[in-house]
């Protein structure tokens, strides 16, 4: 089965078309800049990109230059669009409402609208996106996969913030989490090439946005991700966590407000915020190269913040047995993964210098064969995870 997943943002959405038998990806690009101007990334595995500037007014001219970008008869992956027999859609936020993926219908799509103030930013954009998918391909199922599903396994304890209870009967107002695709697929990697399913896994996603997941047995049972992407970590250009008072501190002595700190605390902060040179990590790795202290500092935070976590995250469960490293930090930066690992040698866990210096392996162990607590770095595929969804659904 061919299968095509979207993941549309706001002014984006980025595809992937992938044969379900083989698991091997056709082709894959993204659509920038739509309702501006308008570019079609194209490639076709094998082949160089193909870059097209042309007028995306709205999602529906984006989604039907991918389709018709899949059938050209030069570079196409396709032959026709008959090919094409599900679609799988990210979906951010699925609220208390979706604890696993779903076919997607107009009762589906209503309720997925309900959860629109819970990520006012993400959820509507999806749905452009899955209405463009369902005008220009009739007939075709289509698939929601939620990025707050995996997370539905937590227990009240761990979700419920400490705020008058109404707020949570009233506006469903607690912990949700995020990169659940990823803390699911890296999990049952772990679970798959460890040979056990009753493993205690804390997967650590760490990207420009990034998460932590306490994984019991396969349940997620805490993340550290809220009723937003803003909590916990330490993150590109996200603050994480910080007390609240900060807010009223800094509306009063930079005459902000509401929109104007969330701005500050979402898209100002982070390690971009107290390097002042990059949220991307290779910067701030030359940078620290180059002696600059507030560099240095920024990367020894966001590793501080993390290890810290992981430590919180063996408590809640009582144990650890392996911890996992994923997403474009968690796979490439050799020096947080040290810096990290370094600060938990009392959970018995041994560090083994020359494994960590590796990389581009989709699964590899990073610590020494008698160390207490196994640490691996395990490459994550969303896409892959949404496909497999998407398929089993469909099937």
């Amino acid at each position: 089965m061919k299968v095509l997943i979207v993941n549309c943002g706001s002014s984006s959405l980025k595809y992937q078309v992938i044969d379900s038998d083989s698991e091997e990806v056709l082709a894959k690009g993204l659509c920038e800049r739509i309702g501006i101007d308008g570019r079609l990334v194209y490639q076709k595995t094998g082949e160089d990109k193909e870059i097209t500037d042309a007028p995306m007014p709205t999602h529906k001219e984006a989604i039907r230059m991918v389709l018709d970008a899949l059938v050209n008869p030069k570079t196409g992956c396709i032959s026709g669009l008959g090919e094409i027999e599900a679609v799988g859609h990210r979906l951010v936020h699925g609220g208390e409402k979706f604890a696993e993926s779903c076919l997607l219908n107009e009762e589906v799509l209503k309720t997925v609208e309900e959860c629109n103030d819970l990520a006012p930013l993400h959820n509507p954009a999806n749905l452009i996106g899955v209405r463009a998918c369902q005008e220009l391909m009739k007939d075709v199922p289509m698939v929601g996969v939620f990025d707050t599903a995996f997370h539905q396994t937590m227990p009240k304890k761990a979700y419920i913030y400490g705020l008058p209870y109404e707020y949570y009967e009233k506006y469903a107002l607690r912990k949700y989490g995020f990169h659940g695709t990823s803390h699911s697929f890296v999990s049952k990697k772990v679970a798959e090439v460890e040979g056990r399913d009753d493993l205690k896994i804390v997967v650590c996603h760490l990207g420009n946005g990034a998460s932590i997941c306490a994984v019991n047995a396969g349940k997620s049972v805490d993340t550290s991700m809220g009723l937003t992407p803003l909590e916990g970590l330490i993150m590109g250009t996200r603050s994480g966590d910080i007390d609240p008072s900060v807010m009223e501190f800094l509306a009063k002595k930079e005459g902000l407000d509401i929109p104007g700190v969330m701005n500050v605390l979402n898209k100002k902060s982070g390690v971009e915020g107290i390097s002042g040179v990059s949220s991307d990590f290779r910067d701030l790795e030359n940078a620290m190269e180059e002696g600059n202290e507030r560099a240095i500092l920024a990367v020894e935070a966001f590793s501080y913040r993390v290890a810290k976590y992981v430590g919180a995250y063996a408590a809640a469960m009582n144990g650890v047995d392996v911890i996992a490293f994923t997403a474009g930090i968690g796979e490439n930066t050799v020096s947080v993964r040290e810096k990290v690992l370094s600060t938990l040698t009392f959970l018995g866990l041994t560090l083994d210098v020359e494994a960590n210096k590796k990389r581009g392996e989709d699964y590899m162990t990073i610590t020494t064969p008698d160390s207490k607590v196994k640490a691996v770095v395990v490459a994550t595929n969303e896409e892959l995870a949404i496909c497999r969804e998407t398929v089993r659904l469909v099937k």
